[in-house]
């Protein structure tokens, strides 16, 4: 039945090849249109975890609580501190700046010049709360007094460390940005972060002062700003892949068609995306030309099937149908596994990995036309002269001596020493690659190189504040109107004060450490009224006046608030701290009292975490489930199962061992590369498997069948996974730190797959068909396989 299917399908393309390949060139350029169109598309929502516990908890107190898109500006003095008139004036201009930036909440940018950083003062009437800075004042009439009350003030209210470094040579700016306008446009990001570069850096940075900015906003631009990159690394790429391809086919036409095949299902790629309403997120831009590679692969598999057609005397339409048909089974099979495993990240509620999905799965479904179907047809109106046949089989003789030597692992006893040797290696991967994190290992932000200028301001203003970039928020919730109930602040005030000894916990605001501040400032400073008041009254006094500092609790004190600023945002580090407050909340129940996970950006970054490792496990296991599925349907045989699959699995260890060792952890960005991996590994496997099959249903024994597929396919598979190894090698210079990281992965895991198909395949082909013998003749993966 299929191969009534291939045939009937063969005929029609080739008798219409001029009409199918004039839809197909209408198509590209109608998809180009829409491709010239698309955009970077970044946002802050869309890294969040839809239905996750923490995100829950966020999105309903986020009106509430500190909001983790947040950008901090920071004005920092070259010489001296930032006492002085031009210091304070410029922190002036750029907090005007800043509260003028479109999509800021206004009434939530805090420094030392807006009304709600305030002090609390002990007078002759009372306790009473005062700007730190009085709106009296003006920044081009500040005297030296001014400047000294100033400071003053900043220091009584407790504001070196948070507003003002620690060595008092800056000041800081924070800012909540909200992702919607409010004419109800999404922000850009890519040109936000020009914005600030304008607005920000460029007027106010001198010789005198320094502008540190640092948040999503900042962060999503320099990496969009960074991946434009990626075409440069790309360009050199294809570079190298067509200098390998001419050395390979020594024909210039059969060197631009592969690539010419894969472009063209790239520009039905990007021009699908716009037209379903996606942009290109700067964190998968890589997504595309990591799929382009997969064309590639495919497409020299095609050219090696073409070239040595001709070289057995094929005309070029002859060996053009011979290769579509013969290709047609192991190429599908191969692409539609890589389709598979890229619809399965669909699982992982994250609406950016789910766009990846989307985007990559687009890319390799449009790879079984170009490459099985166009590049086949375009080769057939190519013409090559008897010369060029004979150079192509004397290179291939040439080629064969060695992959002679290569074929011996399918010999017995040396299949058995192959098996042996990998299962060893498996083992080790498997126990080395254990405690694998899932999540970010490094501080600053990871997509980014230390040296950037994001992280060197980063690092810069975590090491001169002591609140942390980072911080995890936790929800407390009572019942409603719990304004009068002291016993809420008892039970926050000891929670709080056991997160201060775990590990990564630079500090701790909360609701009853405000409690404590506003109870001694009441009691005329005394410092052992330093407590949370048991006494209902005095109580929701204190609640009443906390209410106007945004963070802390809820208008019927249904939630109070602790917050614990990180060290950093390493997945080790925001683990911890989780594991302290699951810990703490479950040896002390409470009644009436409710602990939440979790908000800040570190209760973000713990879902997506957390979402990843979920669904890692589940999605390796369909997509392994698929590849099965596939296999035995194509080839009914469970040999073919175990031969195609085993060698993956060793792969797929093995490249975790070697994340590990590197220190790329699973993430967001890397996840697509590992199934890509799987793709591409399955690619090898299933080529080789299907020559294999075609001399087994001629009658040869398995060693001899073994040898003659290395032969056929061994070149072009050796030869393809090895250019663009080389080829996303380089991307390891690019200023894109997970951009580099991805490319040593990447080519990593091209070798290891090859070593795989190469060796553990043949060997346990070898090995089961000695273990099981075969009963009933092999039936041929396609009529049409010589």
């Amino acid at each position: 039945m299929l191969n009534r299917l291939i045939g009937h399908l063969e005929i029609q393309l080739f008798c219409h090849r001029f009409i199918v390949l004039l839809a197909l060139a209408l198509l590209t350029a109608t998809m180009g249109w829409f491709a010239i169109q698309l955009r970077m598309d970044a946002g802050f929502e869309k890294q969040i975890p839809v239905g996750h516990e923490y995100v829950q908890t966020f999105q309903q107190y986020r009106n509430e609580l500190f909001g983790a898109n947040r950008l901090t500006v920071v004005v920092k003095a070259r010489h001296g501190t930032i006492w002085t008139k031009a210091g304070l004036t410029r922190l002036y201009k750029v907090t005007q700046a800043v509260i003028l930036l479109p999509n800021v909440d206004r009434l939530g940018v805090q420094s030392l010049w807006t009304p709600n950083s305030f002090v609390n003062e002990i007078t002759e009437e009372g306790f009473r709360s005062q700007p730190i800075i009085a709106g009296t004042l003006t920044d081009d009439t500040l005297t030296p007094d001014d400047v000294a009350n100033i400071r003053r003030s900043t220091s009584d209210g407790g504001f070196i460390g948070s507003l003002v470094s620690r060595d008092q040579t800056a000041a800081m700016i924070t800012a909540e940005i909200n992702e919607t306008g409010a004419d109800g446009k999404k922000i850009d990001y890519v040109a936000y972060n020009h914005m600030l570069e304008k607005l920000l850096r460029q007027p106010y940075e001198d010789g005198d002062y320094q502008i540190q900015i640092i948040g999503f906003a900042k962060q999503i631009g320099d990496i969009a700003d960074g991946a434009r990159s990626v075409l440069v690394f790309c360009g050199v790429a294809l570079l190298l892949t067509a200098l390998a391809v001419y050395w390979y086919c020594h024909s210039v036409r059969f060197t631009i068609l592969p690539i010419m095949c894969s472009l063209t299902s790239l520009v039905w790629q990007f021009g699908a995306l716009r037209l379903l309403g996606y942009g290109l997120d700067p964190l998968g831009v890589l997504v595309p030309f990591l799929v382009f590679a997969i064309g590639v692969s495919h497409g020299v598999q095609q050219i090696n099937y073409i070239t040595r057609e001709l070289g057995h005397g094929k005309s070029s339409v002859e060996a053009a149908r011979l290769s579509f048909s013969g290709l047609l089974v192991p190429g599908t099979l191969a692409l539609l596994t890589a389709l598979v495993s890229f619809v399965t990240l669909l699982r992982i509620p994250i609406p950016m990995i789910r766009e990846l999905a989307i985007t990559a799965s687009l890319g390799v479904g449009f790879k079984i036309v170009t490459n099985l179907v166009m590049l086949p047809l375009v080769a057939s109106y190519f013409t090559f002269s008897r010369a060029y046949a004979d150079k192509v089989l004397q290179k291939r003789e040439q080629r064969a001596v060695w992959l002679r030597t290569l074929a011996r692992v399918a010999e017995p006893r040396n299949a058995v020493i192959v098996l042996v040797a990998v299962g060893a290696l498996f083992a080790t991967a498997v126990w080395e690659s254990r405690d694998r994190v899932v999540g970010t290992l490094q501080p600053g932000a990871p997509e980014l190189r230390p040296e950037s200028r994001f992280n060197r301001d980063a690092v810069a203003i975590a090491s001169s504040f002591d609140v942390g970039l980072d911080w995890l928020s936790v929800a407390v919730e009572a019942p409603a109107d719990s304004c009068d109930n002291p016993a809420v602040g008892t039970f926050d005030d000891q929670f709080a004060d056991s997160l201060r000894g775990v590990p990564g916990v630079v500090s701790v605001t909360s609701y009853p450490a405000m409690l404590r501040q506003y109870n001694e400032g009441y009691n005329e400073g005394n410092p052992r009224m330093s407590v949370v008041p048991i006494d209902p009254v005095n109580y929701a006094a204190l609640s009443a006046e906390i209410g106007r500092v945004r963070g802390y609790l809820n208008k019927d004190c249904s939630m109070t608030a602790i917050h614990a600023y990180l060290s950093d945002h390493k997945a080790t580090t925001i683990s911890a701290v989780i594991a302290a407050v699951v810990k703490y909340r479950d040896s002390h129940p409470t009644p009436g009292v409710k602990v939440r996970l979790a908000a800040g950006n570190a209760g973000l970054l713990a879902a997506i975490d957390d979402e990843v490792q979920k669904s890692e496990l589940p999605m390796m296991l369909y997509v392994y489930a698929a590849i099965v599925l596939l296999v035995f349907i194509v080839y009914r045989d469970l040999r073919a199962v175990i031969a195609c699959c085993l060698p993956l699995t060793v792969g797929t260890f093995i490249g975790y061992w070697f994340m590990k060792e590197f220190e790329i952890g699973l993430t967001v960005a890397t996840l697509p590369v590992m199934v890509l991996a799987v793709g591409i590994g399955v690619d090898y496997a299933f080529y080789i498997y299907n020559r294999l099959q075609a001399h087994l249903a001629a009658g040869e024994e398995i060693v001899r069948a073994l040898e003659h597929s290395i032969l056929e396919v061994g070149m072009a598979t050796i030869f393809t996974a090895i250019t663009l190894a080389i080829g996303v090698a380089t991307w390891s210079f690019s200023a894109l730190k997970f951009q580099a990281d991805m490319g040593k992965l990447l080519a990593f895991m091209f070798i290891v797959n090859l070593v795989m198909a190469m060796t553990a395949l043949p060997a346990l082909a070898v090995v089961l068909d000695r273990l099981c013998p075969r009963r009933k003749p092999v039936r041929p993966p396609s009529v049409f396989s010589h």
